[in-house]
């Protein structure tokens, strides 16, 4: 990856295009649930997604082996896929993005209400 690539975020565009053509590949009830589990990882990604590509590499394989093994998606991810991807994304009550912004939002409306207080 060469700095244009990072700066416009090609690499992450070629990336991504693989993933769907791997999805496209899973049986119907395979994508629906890569499509579920894209949704319940999104809140847990950067500004620009880049740390969430592993991790959708990772949940898109465990789906193309289980799919070959025979499983069905419940087999495979259980009942529950947002607390899978929260499991895979960290940990459950792992804080996404709009967490991290509110807290850091919160700190900065402290600092001046303390400048201007005091």
């Amino acid at each position: 990856m060469n700095f244009w690539e990072t700066i416009t975020g090609s690499d992450l565009t070629r990336e991504y295009k693989a993933f769907i053509a791997r999805a496209k590949a899973l049986p119907t009830e395979y994508q629906t649930a890569w499509e579920e589990i894209q949704i319940h990882l999104f809140p847990y990604g950067d500004f620009t997604g880049r740390n969430l590509m592993p991790i959708l590499d990772g949940a898109l394989g465990l789906l193309e082996e289980t799919a070959s093994d025979g499983q069905s998606v419940h087999e495979a991810l259980g009942d529950d896929i947002k607390g899978f991807c929260a499991a895979i994304a960290g940990e459950e009550g792992a804080k996404s993005f709009h967490d991290k912004w509110r807290t850091q939002l919160n700190k900065n409306v402290a600092k001046k209400l303390g400048r201007l207080g005091g």
